[in-house]
């Protein structure tokens, strides 16, 4: 907390305001949006590697963050004041760092892809600068953000090297049956902890999440790579691939927005909203404009 309690007595107006734009780097929201531009229009490859990554790191923070339930640092200390601006997207307990996990799985497999060092140094930048933005805002500690950083690095590499085993279709079942079996049971967990009045449901919600998200993505990656096996044609010109991208982002949002509207005090529509989103990128959604393309040609 001493280094929290030192941030805190730095901050200005302007450095909160450039933090908190910082921090929204860490938001789900973007690791979501540049898999779609690179899944479908550009490095389906990259993408998947990216997707990877956040899913299996994001299961590894959840589950440590419910495991260990370490309150947030406004509450381990009450005289402690985080930016008021900044509380409402800290959901969940401390430990760790859930938008340090999202932005190290987002920028660092970019980092490992480019070829450009002024780029790579950019990347490596702005997942630090995240990981920084949480404790100048004073929601997160050092600990929860080196512990996500490590933990999301190490599974960076991971899956980064075994790029050529994701690539072999031999191994496309077993990797879908047991990364799809650890979130099964990481749910099953969630839940018990819940009905045994461990943890309260609200620290339980982004549990849900991930975990729809990761069974979401293991089906449509399945699906894709057995019956379907897309290619990112840039024949068709920018202009093509814009509207691809743009309209498979709008009808994403509705996928998305529709059913948190109707069903989204239930945390199993939570899981299956998730669920289905993730499944409509990775698999319904190529699928739509790889049988257009062929009607077309």
């Amino acid at each position: 907390m001493s280094f929290l309690w030192m941030l805190s007595e730095i901050r200005t107006p302007l450095g909160e305001q450039i933090f908190q734009l910082i921090t929204y780097f860490g938001q789900e929201m973007l690791p979501v949006v540049v898999i779609c531009a690179l899944y479908w229009c550009y490095n389906k490859k990259l993408a998947t590697t990216i997707g990877f990554t956040y899913v299996t790191s994001g299961i590894c923070v959840q589950g440590l963050k419910i495991t260990f339930r370490i309150p947030r640092p406004w509450v381990l200390d009450s005289d402690f004041q985080p930016v008021e601006s900044a509380v409402s997207a800290a959901t969940g307990y401390s430990f760790p760092s859930g938008h340090t996990q999202s932005a190290v799985s987002l920028f660092a497999p970019l980092t490992f892809a480019e070829k450009r060092w002024y780029l790579k140094l950019l990347y490596i930048i702005l997942f630090l600068s995240v990981g920084f933005s949480r404790m100048y805002l004073g929601v997160h500690t050092p600990k929860d953000v080196c512990t996500a950083l490590i933990v999301t690095l190490i599974i960076s590499i991971i899956v980064w090297k075994g790029q050529h085993i994701l690539e072999n279709k031999k191994y496309t079942l077993p990797i879908c049956m047991i990364i799809g079996a650890f979130a099964i049971f990481f749910t099953l967990y969630a839940f018990y902890l819940y009905q045994s009045g461990i943890i309260e449901r609200k620290y339980i919600e982004d549990c849900f999440k991930m975990a729809g998200a990761t069974i979401g993505f293991v089906n449509g990656w399945y699906l894709e790579r057995t019956r379907l096996n897309f290619t990112t044609d840039t024949s068709g010109g920018k202009k093509t691939l814009f509207l691809r991208f743009f309209i498979g982002i709008l009808l994403t949002l509705v996928i998305y927005l529709v059913p948190k509207l109707i069903f989204d005090s239930f945390l199993i529509w939570k899981f299956l909203r998730y669920a289905a989103v993730i499944f409509w990128i990775v698999y319904g959604y190529p699928y739509v404009f790889t049988t257009y393309q062929k009607k077309v040609n």
